[in-house]
């Protein structure tokens, strides 16, 4: 058995524990900094770069300006909206460090490990007896190739169930050396035509596609995960496609369609980001039910949700 690297280091920015979502039982999510997607409505866009970013509460700043003598570069100026110049801001987290109201926090932080296995460990007996673990996700954790994959090495030393929620950009080098790790991928296909997964997402889909072919090859259970998306691919003939590009991938066991949400809309402000999903409402259900119908249809297990 090949040595686990117990001080590989990677960006983690939320260790999110009694998890019932993510795969089976009840699961702890490793959520990784560091994505090639920046999908227009991502939930986690503090997921999306690899360094450590600041969220600014405005509603919690008591206007002290020890944020503002804290930044070793001037990013921070008490006369501007928002307060950080997001292009200056060299992520170091000195602002955080000496808020004394919380308005500056620091979303990312390096840890080993080591230091990720501790916290896990907390929770282990939850993992065995609801048969539940550890599920990866971000971000794309396979962004941080090393890392993921000296972290799932741990997990499976102690026996833990290990998931990945991912799209699969990678190396084929990465593919191998992590996929087999893991006891279920949850592998995101948002759609199947690249020139409008580009439009979204801001990369087309060609890798995509062609890896969830070696990902199934690869991995013992893959779970399909379609975020249905309106304006995007809310329509019978984007979801169809996806689910006849499925029936041609291996041990896939079941398909989940997972209906539009906006529960990350407020971390865009708090990085002084713009939302361009704001006017977007949820498919009805009615529509999901019919997508559903069409997966089926298609000899595919499929649920809405999960």
């Amino acid at each position: 058995m090949t040595e686990i690297d117990y001080a590989q280091t990677g960006t983690v920015f939320n260790i999110q524990k009694f998890s019932l979502h993510d795969g089976p039982g009840i699961r702890t999510i490793v959520f990784l900094k560091g994505c090639y997607l920046a999908c227009k409505w991502c939930s986690n866009p503090e997921s999306q770069h690899t360094e450590p970013e600041i969220f600014y509460y405005d509603r919690n700043c008591i206007h002290c300006g020890r944020c503002v003598s804290a930044c070793p570069v001037g990013a921070i100026d008490a006369s501007r909206q928002g307060l950080i110049d997001r292009n200056a801001c060299i992520h170091c987290g000195a602002c955080a460090e000496v808020c004394p109201a919380g308005a500056m926090v620091q979303s990312g932080k390096r840890m080993s490990v080591v230091e990720v296995i501790d916290e896990l460990r907390k929770d282990e007996t939850h993992y065995r007896r609801s048969g539940g673990g550890i599920t990866l996700s971000g971000g794309e954790a396979l962004a941080q190739p090393a890392f993921a994959a000296a972290l799932l090495a741990a997990c499976k030393a102690r026996g833990w169930h290990t998931a990945m929620e991912t799209t699969g950009i990678a190396s084929r080098a990465v593919l191998e050396k992590v996929i087999p790790l893991l006891d279920i991928v949850l592998l995101d296909i948002k759609t199947f035509y690249s020139e409008r997964h580009k439009e979204f997402t801001g990369h087309p889909n060609e890798t995509v596609l062609r890896n969830a072919l070696t990902i199934s090859e690869l991995a013992k259970n893959v779970a399909v995960r379609i975020p249905v998306i309106p304006g995007f691919n809310d329509d019978e003939q984007s979801i169809e496609a996806i689910a006849r590009f499925v029936t041609h991938m291996k041990n896939v066991s079941r398909l989940h369609l997972l209906p539009y949400h906006n529960y990350g809309q407020n971390k865009y402000n708090l990085l002084g980001r713009t939302y361009d999903m704001i006017e977007i409402k949820p498919p009805e259900e009615s529509r999901m039910h019919k997508y559903k119908d069409i997966v089926t249809s298609l000899g595919i297990d499929c649920v809405i949700g999960g």
